[in-house]
Protein backbone atom coordinates (compact mmCIF):
# COMPACT_ATOMS: atom_id res chain seq x y z
CA UNK A 1 0.00 0.00 0.00
CA UNK A 2 3.12 2.49 0.88
CA UNK A 3 4.51 2.17 -2.54
CA UNK A 4 0.81 2.39 -4.32
CA UNK A 5 0.80 5.77 -2.20
CA UNK A 6 4.00 6.80 -3.25
CA UNK A 7 3.40 6.30 -6.85
CA UNK A 8 -0.30 7.48 -6.98
CA UNK A 9 0.55 11.02 -5.31
CA UNK A 10 3.78 12.49 -7.23
CA UNK A 11 1.41 11.20 -10.07
CA UNK A 12 -1.15 12.92 -9.50
CA UNK A 13 0.23 16.48 -8.65
CA UNK A 14 2.14 15.94 -12.11
CA UNK A 15 -1.06 15.78 -13.86
CA UNK A 16 -3.06 18.35 -11.97
CA UNK A 17 -0.32 21.16 -12.60
CA UNK A 18 0.70 20.10 -16.16
CA UNK A 19 -0.85 21.38 -19.26
CA UNK A 20 -3.26 18.58 -19.56
CA UNK A 21 -5.84 20.76 -19.30
CA UNK A 22 -8.55 20.70 -22.23
CA UNK A 23 -10.63 23.79 -23.07
CA UNK A 24 -10.52 27.21 -24.48
CA UNK A 25 -9.08 30.34 -22.23
CA UNK A 26 -11.20 32.77 -21.17
CA UNK A 27 -11.27 35.96 -22.86
CA UNK A 28 -13.15 38.99 -21.57
CA UNK A 29 -15.86 40.36 -24.02
CA UNK A 30 -15.18 43.75 -25.83
CA UNK A 31 -17.23 45.99 -27.61
CA UNK A 32 -16.51 49.25 -29.23
CA UNK A 33 -17.31 52.36 -27.23
CA UNK A 34 -18.18 55.49 -28.33
CA UNK A 35 -16.04 58.19 -27.68
CA UNK A 36 -18.82 60.46 -25.77
CA UNK A 37 -22.61 59.88 -24.54
CA UNK A 38 -24.51 61.38 -27.78
CA UNK A 39 -26.95 63.77 -26.29
CA UNK A 40 -24.16 65.38 -23.78
CA UNK A 41 -23.69 69.12 -23.63
CA UNK A 42 -19.24 69.82 -24.03
CA UNK A 43 -16.83 67.22 -23.92
CA UNK A 44 -17.13 63.75 -22.32
CA UNK A 45 -15.60 64.17 -18.66
CA UNK A 46 -13.79 61.64 -16.33
CA UNK A 47 -16.36 61.79 -13.32
CA UNK A 48 -19.98 61.06 -13.55
CA UNK A 49 -22.89 61.44 -11.05
CA UNK A 50 -22.81 57.56 -10.81
CA UNK A 51 -19.90 58.37 -8.58
CA UNK A 52 -22.39 59.77 -6.07
CA UNK A 53 -23.94 57.84 -3.52
CA UNK A 54 -28.00 57.73 -4.12
CA UNK A 55 -28.20 60.29 -0.89
CA UNK A 56 -26.35 62.55 -2.64
CA UNK A 57 -28.70 62.51 -5.52
CA UNK A 58 -31.82 62.47 -4.08
CA UNK A 59 -31.89 64.70 -0.81
CA UNK A 60 -35.32 65.13 0.09
CA UNK A 61 -35.35 63.60 3.45
CA UNK A 62 -38.75 61.79 3.86
CA UNK A 63 -37.26 60.26 0.38
CA UNK A 64 -33.76 59.28 1.77
CA UNK A 65 -36.15 57.43 4.94
CA UNK A 66 -38.25 55.28 2.25
CA UNK A 67 -35.22 54.19 0.49
CA UNK A 68 -33.49 53.09 3.53
CA UNK A 69 -36.64 51.02 4.32
CA UNK A 70 -36.88 49.38 0.65
CA UNK A 71 -33.67 48.55 1.31
CA UNK A 72 -34.30 47.01 4.33
CA UNK A 73 -37.55 45.15 3.87
CA UNK A 74 -38.21 44.99 -0.20
CA UNK A 75 -39.22 41.95 -0.91
CA UNK A 76 -37.51 41.59 -4.43
CA UNK A 77 -34.01 42.63 -3.11
CA UNK A 78 -34.58 39.88 0.16
CA UNK A 79 -35.24 37.17 -2.69
CA UNK A 80 -32.22 38.48 -4.87
CA UNK A 81 -30.30 38.13 -1.73
CA UNK A 82 -31.32 34.38 -0.84
CA UNK A 83 -30.05 33.67 -4.36
CA UNK A 84 -26.86 34.96 -3.70
CA UNK A 85 -26.79 32.29 -1.26
CA UNK A 86 -27.79 29.84 -3.11
CA UNK A 87 -25.12 30.29 -5.82
CA UNK A 88 -22.53 30.64 -3.52
CA UNK A 89 -23.25 27.55 -2.02
CA UNK A 90 -23.12 25.42 -5.32
CA UNK A 91 -20.11 27.27 -5.62
CA UNK A 92 -18.78 24.98 -2.35
CA UNK A 93 -19.96 21.95 -3.43
CA UNK A 94 -18.26 22.38 -7.17
CA UNK A 95 -15.16 23.43 -4.91
CA UNK A 96 -15.56 20.36 -2.81
CA UNK A 97 -14.78 18.17 -5.80
CA UNK A 98 -11.28 18.87 -5.46
CA UNK A 99 -10.53 17.31 -2.51
CA UNK A 100 -11.28 13.24 -1.95
CA UNK A 101 -14.69 11.85 -0.92
CA UNK A 102 -13.97 9.94 2.75
CA UNK A 103 -17.13 7.53 4.12
CA UNK A 104 -17.49 5.18 6.14
CA UNK A 105 -19.42 1.41 5.88
CA UNK A 106 -20.18 -1.06 8.56
CA UNK A 107 -21.94 -4.02 7.56
CA UNK A 108 -23.13 -6.72 10.08
CA UNK A 109 -24.73 -10.09 8.77
CA UNK A 110 -25.92 -13.48 10.39
CA UNK A 111 -26.64 -16.56 8.22
CA UNK A 112 -26.46 -20.24 7.58
CA UNK A 113 -23.93 -21.17 4.14
CA UNK A 114 -22.97 -17.13 4.89
CA UNK A 115 -19.76 -15.15 5.14
CA UNK A 116 -19.43 -11.57 3.97
CA UNK A 117 -22.80 -11.69 2.04
CA UNK A 118 -21.34 -14.66 -0.24
CA UNK A 119 -22.36 -18.05 -0.16
CA UNK A 120 -20.56 -20.36 1.80
CA UNK A 121 -19.84 -24.04 2.89
CA UNK A 122 -20.46 -24.00 6.80
CA UNK A 123 -20.88 -27.69 7.47
CA UNK A 124 -25.15 -26.08 7.91
CA UNK A 125 -24.08 -24.14 11.05
CA UNK A 126 -24.87 -20.52 11.65
CA UNK A 127 -22.45 -17.77 11.26
CA UNK A 128 -22.17 -14.35 10.78
CA UNK A 129 -19.94 -11.98 9.20
CA UNK A 130 -19.10 -7.98 10.15
CA UNK A 131 -17.37 -5.40 7.80
CA UNK A 132 -15.98 -1.81 9.14
CA UNK A 133 -13.73 0.95 7.65
CA UNK A 134 -13.44 3.90 5.65
CA UNK A 135 -13.21 4.37 2.21
CA UNK A 136 -11.81 7.43 0.08
CA UNK A 137 -12.25 8.26 -3.97
CA UNK A 138 -11.03 11.26 -5.36
CA UNK A 139 -10.98 12.31 -9.01
CA UNK A 140 -7.88 13.39 -10.69
CA UNK A 141 -8.48 16.65 -12.63
CA UNK A 142 -6.07 15.14 -15.63
CA UNK A 143 -8.16 17.37 -18.13
CA UNK A 144 -9.76 19.90 -16.22
CA UNK A 145 -13.52 18.60 -15.91
CA UNK A 146 -13.32 20.15 -12.27
CA UNK A 147 -11.28 23.33 -13.08
CA UNK A 148 -14.05 24.23 -15.79
CA UNK A 149 -17.17 23.36 -13.10
CA UNK A 150 -15.43 25.84 -10.94
CA UNK A 151 -14.94 28.30 -13.25
CA UNK A 152 -18.84 28.29 -14.38
CA UNK A 153 -19.88 27.92 -10.59
CA UNK A 154 -17.96 30.86 -9.58
CA UNK A 155 -19.10 32.76 -12.41
CA UNK A 156 -22.51 32.12 -11.88
CA UNK A 157 -22.43 33.55 -8.53
CA UNK A 158 -20.89 36.60 -9.19
CA UNK A 159 -23.44 36.34 -11.72
CA UNK A 160 -25.82 36.59 -9.12
CA UNK A 161 -23.79 39.26 -7.13
CA UNK A 162 -24.30 41.68 -9.75
CA UNK A 163 -27.60 40.65 -10.41
CA UNK A 164 -28.37 41.56 -6.83
CA UNK A 165 -26.59 45.08 -7.14
CA UNK A 166 -28.99 45.84 -9.90
CA UNK A 167 -31.99 44.89 -8.04
CA UNK A 168 -30.31 47.86 -5.19
CA UNK A 169 -30.21 50.76 -7.77
CA UNK A 170 -33.38 49.45 -9.53
CA UNK A 171 -35.20 49.91 -6.21
CA UNK A 172 -33.94 53.17 -5.24
CA UNK A 173 -34.67 54.43 -8.56
CA UNK A 174 -38.20 53.27 -7.96
CA UNK A 175 -38.52 54.17 -5.05
CA UNK A 176 -37.40 57.63 -6.27
CA UNK A 177 -40.13 58.12 -9.13
CA UNK A 178 -42.78 56.87 -6.96
CA UNK A 179 -42.51 59.54 -4.92
CA UNK A 180 -41.91 61.93 -7.45
CA UNK A 181 -45.12 60.79 -9.39
CA UNK A 182 -46.73 60.73 -5.30
CA UNK A 183 -45.91 64.79 -5.36
CA UNK A 184 -47.05 65.25 -8.75
CA UNK A 185 -50.29 64.21 -8.40
CA UNK A 186 -50.39 66.53 -4.93
CA UNK A 187 -48.99 69.42 -7.37
CA UNK A 188 -52.14 68.76 -9.61
CA UNK A 189 -54.46 68.10 -7.24
CA UNK A 190 -53.77 71.69 -5.82
CA UNK A 191 -53.89 73.05 -9.21
CA UNK A 192 -57.41 71.76 -9.66
CA UNK A 193 -58.84 72.24 -6.52
CA UNK A 194 -57.09 76.11 -6.85
CA UNK A 195 -58.99 76.44 -10.80
CA UNK A 196 -62.40 74.56 -9.04
CA UNK A 197 -62.16 77.63 -6.73
CA UNK A 198 -61.74 79.82 -9.77
CA UNK A 199 -64.38 79.13 -11.97
CA UNK A 200 -66.73 79.06 -8.43
CA UNK A 201 -65.70 82.72 -7.86
CA UNK A 202 -66.76 83.49 -11.48
CA UNK A 203 -70.00 81.45 -11.37
CA UNK A 204 -70.40 83.39 -8.24
CA UNK A 205 -70.69 86.50 -10.32
CA UNK A 206 -72.59 85.35 -13.24
CA UNK A 207 -75.54 84.60 -10.65
CA UNK A 208 -75.43 87.81 -9.15
CA UNK A 209 -75.53 89.17 -12.52
CA UNK A 210 -78.06 87.03 -13.36
CA UNK A 211 -80.15 88.19 -10.59
CA UNK A 212 -79.45 91.61 -11.56
CA UNK A 213 -81.06 91.18 -14.96
CA UNK A 214 -77.43 92.03 -16.73
CA UNK A 215 -76.38 88.40 -17.34
CA UNK A 216 -77.82 85.54 -19.34
CA UNK A 217 -78.76 81.57 -18.21
CA UNK A 218 -76.00 80.60 -20.67
CA UNK A 219 -73.20 82.09 -18.90
CA UNK A 220 -74.43 80.74 -15.61
CA UNK A 221 -74.69 77.01 -17.30
CA UNK A 222 -71.56 77.17 -19.06
CA UNK A 223 -69.91 78.32 -15.32
CA UNK A 224 -71.12 75.81 -13.90
CA UNK A 225 -70.41 73.19 -16.49
CA UNK A 226 -67.07 74.56 -16.70
CA UNK A 227 -66.48 74.40 -12.83
CA UNK A 228 -67.54 71.04 -12.48
CA UNK A 229 -65.84 69.19 -15.39
CA UNK A 230 -62.89 70.71 -13.23
CA UNK A 231 -64.13 69.41 -10.12
CA UNK A 232 -64.63 66.01 -10.86
CA UNK A 233 -60.71 65.89 -11.59
CA UNK A 234 -60.55 66.70 -7.20
CA UNK A 235 -61.99 62.69 -6.58
CA UNK A 236 -59.52 60.99 -9.46
CA UNK A 237 -56.54 62.77 -8.27
CA UNK A 238 -57.18 61.53 -4.83
CA UNK A 239 -57.92 57.54 -6.12
CA UNK A 240 -54.72 57.96 -7.77
CA UNK A 241 -53.05 59.26 -5.04
CA UNK A 242 -54.17 56.38 -2.58
CA UNK A 243 -53.30 54.22 -5.07
CA UNK A 244 -49.62 55.61 -5.70
CA UNK A 245 -49.06 55.78 -1.97
CA UNK A 246 -49.85 52.00 -1.96
CA UNK A 247 -47.75 51.51 -4.64
CA UNK A 248 -44.73 52.78 -2.34
CA UNK A 249 -45.91 50.91 0.57
CA UNK A 250 -45.63 47.72 -1.45
CA UNK A 251 -41.61 48.80 -2.47
CA UNK A 252 -40.97 49.29 1.29
CA UNK A 253 -42.76 46.05 1.90
CA UNK A 254 -45.08 47.46 4.20
CA UNK A 255 -49.02 46.60 4.25
CA UNK A 256 -51.24 49.23 2.04
CA UNK A 257 -51.72 52.98 4.03
CA UNK A 258 -51.01 56.55 3.53
CA UNK A 259 -47.18 58.11 3.08
CA UNK A 260 -46.97 61.27 4.86
CA UNK A 261 -45.03 63.84 2.56
CA UNK A 262 -44.90 67.20 4.04
CA UNK A 263 -42.31 68.39 0.64
CA UNK A 264 -43.60 69.52 -2.99
CA UNK A 265 -42.38 68.87 -6.36
CA UNK A 266 -41.35 71.87 -6.85
CA UNK A 267 -38.83 71.89 -3.95
CA UNK A 268 -37.45 68.90 -5.43
CA UNK A 269 -34.09 70.57 -6.51
CA UNK A 270 -32.66 69.31 -10.26
CA UNK A 271 -29.05 69.20 -10.25
CA UNK A 272 -27.39 71.56 -12.57
CA UNK A 273 -24.49 69.76 -13.74
CA UNK A 274 -25.04 65.80 -14.37
CA UNK A 275 -22.00 64.91 -15.91
CA UNK A 276 -22.29 61.26 -17.62
CA UNK A 277 -18.64 60.02 -17.57
CA UNK A 278 -17.14 58.60 -20.12
CA UNK A 279 -18.82 55.75 -21.91
CA UNK A 280 -15.89 52.59 -21.89
CA UNK A 281 -16.81 53.51 -18.03
CA UNK A 282 -20.13 52.70 -18.25
CA UNK A 283 -19.04 49.13 -18.68
CA UNK A 284 -17.39 48.88 -16.05
CA UNK A 285 -20.03 49.74 -13.49
CA UNK A 286 -23.57 48.71 -15.30
CA UNK A 287 -24.83 45.37 -12.95
CA UNK A 288 -26.11 44.06 -16.05
CA UNK A 289 -23.96 44.88 -18.02
CA UNK A 290 -21.36 43.41 -15.90
CA UNK A 291 -23.66 40.51 -15.18
CA UNK A 292 -24.26 39.61 -18.81
CA UNK A 293 -19.73 39.35 -19.05
CA UNK A 294 -19.91 36.85 -16.24
CA UNK A 295 -22.66 34.96 -18.44
CA UNK A 296 -20.23 34.72 -21.22
CA UNK A 297 -17.03 33.41 -18.47
CA UNK A 298 -19.80 30.95 -17.57
CA UNK A 299 -20.79 29.66 -20.94
CA UNK A 300 -16.90 29.56 -21.42
CA UNK A 301 -16.19 27.16 -18.51
CA UNK A 302 -19.43 25.23 -20.13
CA UNK A 303 -17.71 25.05 -23.07
CA UNK A 304 -14.49 23.61 -21.34
CA UNK A 305 -16.81 20.69 -19.63
CA UNK A 306 -18.29 19.84 -22.42
CA UNK A 307 -14.50 19.41 -24.24
CA UNK A 308 -13.06 17.00 -20.74
CA UNK A 309 -16.19 15.04 -21.47
CA UNK A 310 -14.22 13.39 -24.62
CA UNK A 311 -11.06 12.38 -22.46
CA UNK A 312 -10.90 9.50 -19.79
CA UNK A 313 -12.08 10.27 -16.09
CA UNK A 314 -9.33 8.65 -14.05
CA UNK A 315 -10.47 7.54 -10.41
CA UNK A 316 -8.62 6.97 -7.17
CA UNK A 317 -10.12 4.68 -4.59
CA UNK A 318 -9.24 3.11 -0.84
CA UNK A 319 -10.55 0.87 1.59
CA UNK A 320 -9.15 0.79 5.34
CA UNK A 321 -11.07 -1.27 8.12
CA UNK A 322 -11.48 -4.78 9.46
CA UNK A 323 -13.70 -7.09 8.46
CA UNK A 324 -14.04 -11.22 9.79
CA UNK A 325 -16.38 -14.06 9.76
CA UNK A 326 -17.27 -15.64 12.26
CA UNK A 327 -18.20 -12.61 14.18
CA UNK A 328 -16.48 -13.68 17.12
CA UNK A 329 -13.04 -13.33 15.25
CA UNK A 330 -13.75 -9.67 14.67
CA UNK A 331 -12.20 -8.63 17.82
CA UNK A 332 -8.92 -10.55 17.66
CA UNK A 333 -7.78 -7.88 15.23
CA UNK A 334 -6.23 -10.52 12.98
CA UNK A 335 -8.81 -9.49 9.78
CA UNK A 336 -7.61 -6.37 8.89
CA UNK A 337 -8.65 -5.23 5.37
CA UNK A 338 -7.09 -2.82 2.84
CA UNK A 339 -7.27 -1.73 -0.78
CA UNK A 340 -6.31 0.80 -3.08
CA UNK A 341 -7.55 0.82 -6.80
CA UNK A 342 -7.91 3.16 -9.92
CA UNK A 343 -9.74 3.24 -12.35
CA UNK A 344 -10.35 4.82 -16.27
CA UNK A 345 -13.59 5.53 -17.15
CA UNK A 346 -13.86 7.05 -20.92
CA UNK A 347 -15.98 6.99 -23.97
CA UNK A 348 -15.58 4.80 -26.90
CA UNK A 349 -18.62 5.73 -28.78
CA UNK A 350 -21.33 7.83 -28.50
CA UNK A 351 -23.58 8.38 -31.74
CA UNK A 352 -21.96 12.02 -32.07
CA UNK A 353 -24.00 13.23 -28.24
CA UNK A 354 -20.29 14.49 -27.21
CA UNK A 355 -19.73 16.65 -30.05
CA UNK A 356 -23.09 17.69 -30.44
CA UNK A 357 -22.93 18.87 -26.51
CA UNK A 358 -19.98 20.61 -27.73
CA UNK A 359 -21.49 22.54 -30.58
CA UNK A 360 -24.09 23.78 -28.39
CA UNK A 361 -22.35 25.22 -25.25
CA UNK A 362 -20.00 26.92 -28.23
CA UNK A 363 -23.13 27.89 -29.36
CA UNK A 364 -24.52 29.34 -26.40
CA UNK A 365 -20.86 30.94 -25.52
CA UNK A 366 -21.32 32.69 -28.90
CA UNK A 367 -25.12 33.87 -27.94
CA UNK A 368 -23.66 35.15 -24.73
CA UNK A 369 -21.25 37.50 -26.79
CA UNK A 370 -24.15 38.89 -28.41
CA UNK A 371 -25.99 39.32 -25.34
CA UNK A 372 -23.18 41.17 -23.91
CA UNK A 373 -23.21 43.29 -27.05
CA UNK A 374 -26.52 43.94 -27.06
CA UNK A 375 -26.55 45.00 -23.53
CA UNK A 376 -24.00 47.68 -23.88
CA UNK A 377 -25.62 49.28 -26.87
CA UNK A 378 -28.66 49.40 -24.88
CA UNK A 379 -26.85 51.05 -22.28
CA UNK A 380 -25.53 53.77 -24.41
CA UNK A 381 -28.81 54.41 -25.37
CA UNK A 382 -30.51 54.06 -22.22
CA UNK A 383 -28.04 57.38 -21.15
CA UNK A 384 -28.43 59.00 -24.49
CA UNK A 385 -32.14 59.41 -23.86
CA UNK A 386 -32.00 60.15 -20.80
CA UNK A 387 -29.26 63.51 -21.32
CA UNK A 388 -31.67 64.32 -24.30
CA UNK A 389 -34.79 64.39 -22.71
CA UNK A 390 -32.96 66.39 -19.60
CA UNK A 391 -31.79 68.78 -22.45
CA UNK A 392 -35.15 69.23 -24.12
CA UNK A 393 -37.25 69.36 -21.38
CA UNK A 394 -35.52 72.17 -19.80
CA UNK A 395 -36.37 74.14 -23.25
CA UNK A 396 -40.30 72.88 -22.81
CA UNK A 397 -40.35 74.06 -18.84
CA UNK A 398 -39.16 77.20 -19.43
CA UNK A 399 -41.70 77.76 -22.45
CA UNK A 400 -44.60 76.36 -20.64
CA UNK A 401 -44.04 78.39 -17.53
CA UNK A 402 -44.03 81.03 -20.13
CA UNK A 403 -46.87 80.40 -21.24
CA UNK A 404 -48.75 79.55 -17.86
CA UNK A 405 -48.24 83.17 -16.77
CA UNK A 406 -49.50 84.96 -19.65
CA UNK A 407 -52.30 82.40 -19.39
CA UNK A 408 -52.80 83.84 -15.73
CA UNK A 409 -52.14 87.79 -16.59
CA UNK A 410 -55.00 86.67 -19.46
CA UNK A 411 -57.63 85.76 -16.53
CA UNK A 412 -56.70 88.06 -14.42
CA UNK A 413 -57.46 90.73 -17.21
CA UNK A 414 -60.54 89.45 -18.47
CA UNK A 415 -61.92 88.88 -15.19
CA UNK A 416 -61.41 92.84 -14.72
CA UNK A 417 -62.88 93.50 -18.00
CA UNK A 418 -65.93 91.53 -17.26
CA UNK A 419 -66.58 92.94 -13.94
CA UNK A 420 -66.28 96.71 -15.74
CA UNK A 421 -68.92 95.46 -18.54
CA UNK A 422 -66.38 95.81 -21.13
CA UNK A 423 -66.25 92.05 -22.38
CA UNK A 424 -68.20 89.40 -22.34
CA UNK A 425 -68.23 86.26 -20.14
CA UNK A 426 -66.71 84.20 -23.30
CA UNK A 427 -63.82 85.73 -22.28
CA UNK A 428 -63.27 84.86 -18.95
CA UNK A 429 -64.50 81.29 -19.17
CA UNK A 430 -61.99 81.11 -22.26
CA UNK A 431 -58.97 82.45 -20.33
CA UNK A 432 -59.26 79.83 -17.40
CA UNK A 433 -60.48 77.26 -19.27
CA UNK A 434 -56.88 77.62 -21.08
CA UNK A 435 -54.63 78.19 -18.01
CA UNK A 436 -55.72 74.74 -16.37
CA UNK A 437 -54.70 72.26 -18.91
CA UNK A 438 -51.57 74.95 -19.10
CA UNK A 439 -50.68 74.58 -15.51
CA UNK A 440 -51.16 70.82 -15.52
CA UNK A 441 -48.91 70.39 -18.97
CA UNK A 442 -46.13 72.65 -16.72
CA UNK A 443 -46.72 69.98 -13.67
CA UNK A 444 -46.11 66.84 -15.95
CA UNK A 445 -43.02 68.53 -17.62
CA UNK A 446 -42.09 69.79 -13.73
CA UNK A 447 -42.16 65.66 -12.73
CA UNK A 448 -40.31 64.68 -16.33
CA UNK A 449 -37.13 67.12 -14.99
CA UNK A 450 -36.99 64.96 -12.02
CA UNK A 451 -37.45 61.80 -13.08
CA UNK A 452 -34.72 62.49 -15.81
CA UNK A 453 -32.22 62.66 -13.44
CA UNK A 454 -33.45 59.40 -11.80
CA UNK A 455 -33.46 57.39 -15.06
CA UNK A 456 -30.11 58.83 -15.87
CA UNK A 457 -28.69 57.73 -12.31
CA UNK A 458 -29.90 54.28 -13.04
CA UNK A 459 -28.65 54.29 -16.70
CA UNK A 460 -25.23 55.10 -15.87
CA UNK A 461 -25.23 52.62 -12.75
CA UNK A 462 -24.71 54.86 -10.21
CA UNK A 463 -23.48 54.24 -6.47
CA UNK A 464 -21.16 51.67 -8.12
CA UNK A 465 -18.55 52.69 -5.31
CA UNK A 466 -20.78 51.93 -2.67
CA UNK A 467 -20.37 48.85 -0.67
CA UNK A 468 -23.36 46.81 0.49
CA UNK A 469 -23.40 48.02 3.83
CA UNK A 470 -23.40 51.96 2.54
CA UNK A 471 -26.60 51.16 -0.08
CA UNK A 472 -28.56 50.53 3.40
CA UNK A 473 -27.13 51.99 5.95
CA UNK A 474 -26.50 55.92 4.21
CA UNK A 475 -24.95 59.24 6.89
CA UNK A 476 -27.72 61.19 8.66
CA UNK A 477 -30.08 62.47 6.28
CA UNK A 478 -29.15 66.21 5.21
CA UNK A 479 -31.74 68.71 6.23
Amino acid sequence: MRRVILVAVPVSLMCFFSSCMIGPKYAKPTTAAPPAFRGEAGAAQQSSIADLPWWEIFRDPKLQELIKTALTNNQDLRIATLRVEQARQSSVQARSQYYPSVGYEVGLSQGKNESQGVPADSGGKFRGSVLAGFGATWEVDLWGRIHWANEASLANFLSTEQARRGVMLSLVSSVAQSYFELLKLDLLLDIARRNTANFEGSLNIFRQRLEGGTASRIETSRAEAAMASTAANIPDLERRIAIQENEIRLLIGADPGPIPHPGTLLEQTVPPDVPAGLPSMLLERRPDILQAELAVRAANAEVGIASTAFFPQITLTGLLGRGSSPLEAFASGAHSVWSTAASVVGPVYEGRSLRAQKLQAIAHWEETRVQYERAALGAFRDVSNALFNRQKLEEVRDRQAAAVKAYQESVEAASQRYTAGKSSYYEVLEAQQQLFPAENALAETEFERRLTIVQLYQALGGGWKLTDADWSTPPTPKQ
